[in-house]
């Protein structure tokens, strides 16, 4: 009797150890719950708009500081270009930059004719791009509009001159094409290379805080944006070990895309090459 006494007291003893073990690493580990729910809230003097180009599914992103009434727009399609320089006259804006996240194969930029469009704007890309623009951005360059700024971030893969730009303080970042909602950018064209790609995504957007939200310059299934814990966790490509994801790459078969022998060397010339009249 006395033994089995003990012994269920040892086996309750070294249950309440297991749940007092449990109880503490659900304290420590966030839950997916909280986590989803965490995001950084944008400072009030902080303004987001976010566009689209249904021909090219592409996302253009304006920002501003309300204070100072400075913009930009990142990734910006040329015959949306009106339509941007129309917005920022509305709101009373003064376009600062013009920005690129890459040298887009699938559409020419509107950072040419936009600085036609808004006399002052000065385009921006990566000297690694290759492209042509008003200032040329290094890995870890900033660019400032009113007192915001963004960290440029090199993140090569897709295209060498592929960049990741980042806000900190307002927990965001636009991945271009390096990364995309449950994807990313094809590597068989354009200087693509899987392994650059997959190191870039692990080494300098999945090292970002969980609730960094994550916004991609295209998306083709209605997504508008995606965070750091999703894309880490649910990546279907990017979730995969190096060589398997090399693998994926490297047997995707896709299609010749069909704008690059005119976007290409147009946005060589920031978009300034052969603009239809009708723009």
């Amino acid at each position: 009797m006395t033994m089995k006494f003990m012994r269920s007291v040892a086996l309750a003893a070294s249950g309440r150890r297991k749940a007092l073990l449990v109880s503490i690493q659900a304290a420590r580990t966030p839950s997916r719950r909280s986590i989803m729910n965490s995001r950084i809230t944008f400072t009030e003097d902080f303004f987001f708009r976010q566009l689209f180009d249904h021909q090219s599914s592409t996302y253009t992103y304006m920002l501003a500081d309300l204070g100072s009434k400075e913009a930009v727009l990142i990734d910006p399609v040329l015959e949306q270009a009106k339509r941007d320089s129309h917005l920022i006259t509305e709101l009373g804006l003064t376009l600062k930059y013009a920005l690129n996240t890459h040298m887009h194969a699938d559409h020419i930029t509107g950072t040419g004719y936009l600085k036609q469009l808004v006399p002052g704007c000065e385009s921006v890309i990566s000297r690694a791009s290759g492209a042509r623009a008003d200032k040329h951005l290094e890995d870890g360059e900033e660019v400032q509009f009113g007192r915001h700024t963004i960290k440029a971030v090199a993140t090569p893969g897709h295209t060498n001159g592929c960049m990741t730009y980042i806000i900190k303080e307002q927990g965001i970042a636009f991945t271009g094409d390096t990364l995309l909602i449950r994807g990313c950018g094809r590597t068989d064209f354009q200087e693509g290379d899987p392994r650059t790609l997959y190191q870039s995504v692990h080494e300098n957007i999945f090292t970002l805080p969980d609730n960094f939200r994550l916004f991609p310059a295209h998306d083709y299934r209605g997504n508008m944006e995606t965070t750091v814990f999703e894309e880490r966790s649910f990546n279907p490509r990017l979730t995969k070990d190096i060589d398997t994801f090399v693998n994926i790459m490297e047997n995707l078969n896709l299609p010749y895309p069909k704008m690059i022998d005119k976007a290409v060397p147009a946005n060589k010339q920031c978009g300034l090459y052969d603009i239809p009249p009708e723009i």
